[in-house]
């Protein structure tokens, strides 16, 4: 069953933008928005200072809502999860398009090879809900470094 969420950013007394967000909760995890997911992108709401003109990684991002509110402040985002997962990478270029974004759509495997993240340069990466195995953070901790060391180097 898909669903459509709206989450709403600004003050209390006006807001300043809405991000619309495509669920499936018939797919396994990637497809629906879990609270941290929430909270993440309200911290980067909190923080567009910090965010704006930036380069941003989101790792895992799922229905992607912290990297679309940190598109939407002005940085540069790149939304990875994992390239097995076609259907979640095509709704994270459907909900780009429906937002009206600009952001890059990349299948980044964990613990597979890739060297197109060496060309990213993230100044922040972002991840939220992204462990529910802990058999995941060494592979986490692998994707990681690199991303680190790309940006470090430059």
């Amino acid at each position: 069953m898909k669903t459509i969420s709206r989450h709403f950013y600004g003050d209390s007394e006006k807001t300043a933008f809405s991000i619309s967000i495509v669920e499936n909760m018939k797919e396994d995890y990637g497809l629906f928005v879990w609270p941290c997911s929430i909270v993440l992108a309200e911290y980067v709401w909190q923080h567009k200072l910090r965010f704006s003109g930036n380069n941003v990684v989101e790792l895992g991002a799922g229905t992607c809502l912290p990297g679309l509110v940190a598109a939407k402040v002005g940085s540069n985002v790149t939304l990875t999860d994992d390239a097995n997962r076609l259907e979640v990478l095509e709704n994270m270029r459907g909900v780009c398009e429906l937002n009206n974004l600009k952001c890059e759509v990349l299948g980044l495997t964990w613990g597979v090879w890739d060297a197109s993240i060496f060309s990213l340069h993230p100044k922040i990466i972002l991840g939220a809900d992204v462990l529910y195995d802990a058999r995941g953070l060494k592979l986490l901790y692998d994707i990681l470094v690199p991303l680190i060391y790309a940006e470090t180097k430059r």
